[in-house]
């Protein structure tokens, strides 16, 4: 049990550092590769960024649950 959690831990963890890295800062980041720049100027936010946002808040959300699930059962 303590196995898997670790490797959700590990691929989670991996996975918020580069949706993290896709999302657009101050210079445009790496999202306006797929697309997300010709949209988001148009319509001020494109599908693309919707997305990618939902999709980092579930990573994000697995990844606090795979830390908690740890703490509690690396607790003596």
């Amino acid at each position: 049990m303590k196995l898997l959690f670790e490797i959700g831990l590990i691929v989670s963890s991996i996975a918020l550092i580069v949706l993290v890295l896709f999302h657009r800062g101050r210079g445009g980041g790496l999202s306006s590769m797929f697309g997300g720049s010709m949209t988001s100027q148009l319509s001020g936010s494109s599908v693309v960024e919707k997305n990618l946002n939902y999709v980092t808040v579930v990573c994000a959300i697995i990844w606090v649950g795979c830390i908690v699930v740890l703490g509690l059962l690396y607790r003596p």
